[in-house]
């Protein structure tokens, strides 16, 4: 089970999810303010963000942990709204659960995250897009030697884009086959990961020339 660093301003909320966590096997430290989350990463190996924080929101903690780290991090958010979600997202999220956050679906999730860290095609060799090299059993992508700083989640997105050059894949089907989610997901999830992608591996994100839009089908890797 992976160190859990939650971060949460509500006590009792965090005592009571830390208990529960703790029952599921986690090792859970706890963190109250986004300050106190980016003194306390130490060997952490998984985050769990509160969006409302005191001082430092967790849109600007995630975005300050992503800036140096593949913390795998899922906010717990309090507002469902779309734009709050897909903003979150864009800070770099892996995922977000809508309080009250029930323990085991945190257990699911961090638990399926932690999969997608595993290597992505283990007995595959180097896929090749473009200038792009992916090495999948590394979990590494580089272009003209250069490593890329891509989040776990973006690389197993990238793999199974290069896997499937030129075909159309569904936001649900990435969903599974990506995000390990054996339920109708959020497709959100999708699109802000997408987005992000672009803005690593793509000349002009605006205009993407690798990662197109099928409007209301999905996305496609084009090699041709």
């Amino acid at each position: 089970m992976p160190r859990l660093l939650l971060v949460e301003d509500d006590e009792p909320l965090a005592e009571a999810l830390s208990l529960a966590l703790s029952a599921l096997g986690h090792e859970v430290v706890h963190a109250p303010t986004g300050e106190h989350a980016l003194t306390s990463l130490g060997d952490a190996e998984f985050v769990l963000l509160d969006v409302m924080l005191p001082g430092i929101d967790g849109f600007e903690v995630c975005r300050r942990i992503r800036a140096r780290s593949r913390l795998p991090i899922v906010l717990l958010t309090a507002r469902g709204d779309p734009i709050d979600v897909v903003a979150g997202l864009e800070c770099g999220a892996d995922d977000y659960v809508v309080k009250p956050a029930e323990p085991r679906v945190l257990d699911a999730r961090i638990k399926a995250i932690g999969r997608r860290a595993q290597p992505a095609v283990p007995e595959a060799g180097l896929l090749r897009v473009g200038e792009l090299e992916i090495d999948a059993a590394a979990m590494s992508v580089t272009r003209g030697g250069e490593e890329l700083a891509l989040t776990a989640t973006e690389i197993r997105l990238l793999v199974e884009f290069a896997e499937h050059p030129n075909q159309v894949l569904s936001r649900q089907v990435l969903l599974k086959r990506v995000w390990d989610y054996g339920y109708v997901g959020d497709s959100r999830i999708v699109d802000a990961a997408v987005a992000r992608l672009r803005a690593k591996v793509e000349d002009d994100p605006a205009n993407p020339a690798l990662l197109r839009t099928v409007r209301g089908l999905g996305y496609r890797l084009v090699t041709r």
